[in-house]
């Protein structure tokens, strides 16, 4: 085995363990839901371990939506190239924790894979990041500059801002966002394209308040059948696609794509239930609008009383690939919803937030580098995938650093199930990519140093 592999596999049993110190951190960045110590005590404990592996200065700052972001650099060897590198400490909530087959935040070894609650996303490559620079040691061969951001999962752009107020502070050669994954376990893979996304609260009122449904149903129009009207008119009655007129959405990929078989497995589709949509199952995911209903406020079934609901609101999530404008996309999802309200019910809409979609350019000496790191590490070319996620700080640092290459990789693969119950991460892709981490840089020093 190579020194550097070598040294890799040495730090693994370290690295389950810093991921266990992490996971059992409930670092919810809600406060509705989780203290909010919880996630400052999370920032702290990863300006201690970025300290030991060889940054300087790691130290937290406020951000304008009250998170931290845990900043920290190591100046460039002379004539080296400055990588920086981002992750994200904060989680999602586990959701329904009886869903879960162990705890959530408890590391849990099960058929060789780590499960709990960001296992992969995203503390499995804040280990990852941490295994790297730990198997290099003092000889870093480029300058590193550090960002953890502190609310990513709840989106209310706190890193965003705070990037745009402090340019300086994420200047870069080349941008490693370390928030995706591979195609599959063992293939080697950058994201290269991001949906962006349109979210807002739509609100339908057709009555004063609630009258008998006995009394008066049947003339009284009711605002939960009208909003299941409007919301069935978003997708097309035979194949459940999106339709939203003066979206295109027709697109297609040509990257590699996803197996429709597997892809039923990853998402745990039921037995006889088909997928909804057209083309194939990469087009779908990565190159066309997709819309979800989120959630409705109505009456609960237990405890709904014999009336007629005056009011009703759905939370909509649009999806938009490179090449839409997120706020045309808002504005095209708001007409429809606005034409598609039956007898004459007054609509309403809140605006939750957009982000802009995403598609880096692959031709230049990071990449070069990645491609070689990944073919050393994982014995076959470079894969470029597409992400139905939307991370809008791409966008940003793309503006704030317009020369930087901005390379999205990681340790999250479809069965890590991110998002959900029982996530979990395949530890081979934390220490072959903490390798592919290590490899990149000596390679991006030795091709794109002055």
């Amino acid at each position: 085995m190579p020194e550097l592999a070598s040294r890799i596999a040495a730090l693994m049993d370290r690295a389950k363990a810093d991921l266990a110190e992490l996971v059992a951190i409930p670092s919810v960045a809600d406060p509705r839901q989780y203290p909010p110590e919880e996630c400052d005590k999370a920032a702290h404990w990863l300006v201690g371990a970025f300290t030991e592996a060889g940054l300087h200065d790691v130290h937290l700052e406020r951000t304008p939506d009250g998170s931290y972001a845990v900043l920290g650099h190591r100046p460039p060897p002379p004539g080296a190239p400055t990588v920086l590198l981002y992750c994200h400490y904060d989680v999602q909530p586990p959701l329904d924790e009886s869903a879960w087959t162990t705890p959530p935040f408890t590391l849990t070894e099960r058929d060789g894979r780590w499960y709990g609650r960001g296992t992969a996303d995203c503390k499995g490559n804040i280990v990852m990041h941490l295994t790297a620079l730990r198997a290099l040691g003092e000889d870093i061969p480029v300058g590193l500059k550090f960002v953890a951001e502190g609310s990513e999962e709840q989106g209310t752009g706190g890193l965003e801002s705070y990037v745009t107020q402090h340019t300086d502070q994420f200047l870069a050669d080349a941008l490693l966002v370390c928030d995706t994954g591979n195609a599959e376990v063992g293939t080697g893979t950058a994201t290269i394209t991001l949906r962006g996304l349109a979210n807002l609260v739509v609100t339908v009122d057709t009555l004063q308040g609630e009258i008998h449904s006995g009394m008066f149903g049947g003339p009284a129009p009711d605002a939960l059948a009208a909003l299941v009207q409007m919301l069935a008119s978003l997708r097309d009655p035979a194949t459940g696609a999106t339709r939203i007129e003066g979206l295109d959405c027709e697109g297609t990929w040509d990257g590699v794509g996803y197996d429709e078989g597997q892809f039923r497995g990853d998402a745990g589709v039921l037995d006889g239930v088909g997928l909804t949509g057209t083309g194939t199952v990469a087009d779908r995911l990565w190159a066309r609008p997709a819309v979800t209903v989120l959630g409705i406020d109505c009456p609960p079934v237990v405890g709904s009383a014999a009336a007629v609901p005056p009011t009703a609101r759905a939370r909509v999530s649009l999806r938009v690939p490179p090449g839409t404008d997120p706020d045309a996309a808002r504005e095209a999802l708001q007409r429809h919803l606005t034409a598609a309200a039956p007898w004459g019910a007054r609509v309403g809409f809140e605006t939750e937030g957009t982000g802009a979609p995403f598609r880096a350019a692959t031709d230049g000496p990071a990449y070069a580098a990645l491609g070689r790191a990944m073919h050393e590490v994982y014995g076959k070319p470079l894969a470029f995938l597409g992400q139905g996620g939307s991370i809008p700080l791409c966008n940003v640092l793309g503006a704030a650093v317009p020369r930087a290459e901005i390379v999205l990789m990681g340790v999250e693969e479809p069965r890590c199930l991110i998002h959900a119950p029982n996530e979990s991460v395949d530890p081979s892709e934390i220490e072959h990519m903490a390798h592919v981490e290590a490899l990149f840089l000596q390679e991006f020093a030795r091709t794109a140093g002055h």
